[in-house]
C-alpha cells in the first residue's frame, strides 16, 4: 500500500524587528540579529505546531532596503553560508524542519543578489535560489543592489518535499512557475515584500493586492501544484506592506490566509498526492503543445 505524503507548510509574516535604516540612510548594525532572533521565535512556534517546511519573507534579516539608492545599505548584505544561515541551520537541525531563508546575499566584492537559502531538516544547506527577475520601480530600486540570478529555475530537494523557490517579482512570470513545475517541484514558494505606496493606495490598492494573489492562484491551477507566499507587514518609509500571506491548493483554493497587519504564522497540511489527482482531472501537462512554443524564447514576436 502506498503511504500518503502530507507536508505541513508554514509561512511567517513579520515586521522588521530593528530600526533598520534611518531617515539619513544610516544602517542599524544590530538590525540583522534582531530580525534573526524574531524569525527564530516564529520558526519555533511553527515547529511546535507540526510544521515541516517553514518559509520566511523576502529579505527577512532587515528592512526592505531598496526604497533609495544608497551605497551604505550594502552593509546589510552577508554571505551564504554566513551569520544568519549558520543560526538557522542549528534551528533546522534541532527541530528537524526545512527553512526557506531569503536574504541579501554578498556573493563577492561588488556582486550582490536577492537570494534564498534552503536549509534542510538535518541543518545542511540544500540549495540556493537567486532572484531572476529584478524590478526597478519607484521605491523598489532593486537593480541598483542586485545582480540577476544565474541558477535558473531549479527545484531544491529537501527531506519533506521538492521545493521551487522564487522571490517576489518572480511571482508575476508564468514561465518561471512552469519551469519549476516541469522540473519536478511539488510546492512553490514566493517569499515577498510587497505593499502600498501612500499616494496610490486609495485608487489602486485593492486592485494591486487582488492581482498579486490572483496571479499566484493561476500558477497553482495551471501547474497543479501547492503554492505558499509569505509577505511582510508594517510601515517602512513610504511603503505599507500588506501582509495577507497565503497558501493555495493545486486547484487554486486559498486554504489559509493572514490579515493585512498582524505578525503571525500561516500553516496548512499539503497533500502531495493531490498533485497527481488534480493533474489527471485537469490534464494541462498532457495537452501542452511543446512543438508550438518557440516564440516564448523571443522578446517580442514581430
Amino acid at each position: 500500500m502506498t503511504v500518503a505524503r502530507n507536508v505541513r507548510v508554514s509561512v511567517v509574516q513579520m515586521k522588521d524587528a530593528g530600526s533598520g535604516v534611518s531617515a539619513d540612510g544610516v544602517v542599524d548594525p544590530n538590525c540583522r540579529q534582531k530580525n534573526v532572533d524574531a524569525a527564530i521565535g516564529w520558526i519555533e512556534k511553527a515547529a511546535a505546531d507540526g510544521a515541516q517546511v517553514i518559509c520566511l519573507q523576502e529579505l527577512f534579516t532587515g528592512p526592505y532596503p531598496c526604497q533609495a539608492e544608497d551605497h551604505r545599505i550594502f552593509d546589510l548584505a552577508e554571505a551564504i553560508p554566513g551569520p544568519s544561515t549558520d543560526q538557522l541551520c542549528e534551528v533546522a537541525k534541532k527541530h528537524e524542519v526545512v527553512i526557506v531563508a531569503p536574504l541579501f546575499e554578498r556573493r563577492a566584492a561588488g556582486l550582490y543578489h536577492n537570494s534564498a537559502a534552503v536549509i534542510d531538516a538535518d541543518g545542511s544547506i540544500a540549495g540556493i535560489y537567486r532572484k531572476m527577475h529584478i524590478p526597478d520601480d519607484p521605491l523598489f530600486y532593486e537593480k541598483f543592489y542586485f545582480s540577476p540570478g544565474d541558477l535558473g529555475f531549479q527545484p531544491i530537494q529537501t527531506r519533506y518535499a521538492k521545493l521551487g523557490v522564487g522571490i517576489c517579482w518572480d511571482q508575476w512570470y508564468p514561465e518561471a512557475a512552469r519551469l519549476f513545475a516541469l522540473a519536478g517541484a511539488e510546492i512553490l514558494f514566493y517569499p515577498t515584500a510587497i505593499g502600498w505606496i501612500d499616494e496610490e493606495k486609495d485608487e489602486f490598492g485593492a486592485g494591486q493586492q487582488d492581482a498579486w494573489q490572483t496571479t499566484m492562484r493561476a500558477h497553482a491551477i495551471a501547474n497543479g501544484i501547492w503554492l505558499a507566499a509569505p509577505n511582510r507587514v508594517g510601515v517602512e518609509g513610504r511603503l505599507e506592506f500588506w501582509g495577507s500571506s497565503f497558501i493555495v491548493s493545486p486547484r487554486g483554493e486559498v486554504v489559509q490566509q493572514a490579515d493585512a497587519a498582524s505578525e503571525c504564522v500561516v500553516s496548512a497540511d499539503c497533500s502531495i498526492d493531490e498533485i497527481d489527482v488534480v493533474r489527471t482531472h485537469w490534464p494541462f501537462f498532457r495537452d501542452r503543445r511543446i512543438d508550438a512554443y518557440d516564440g516564448l524564447t523571443k522578446r517580442w514576436i514581430d
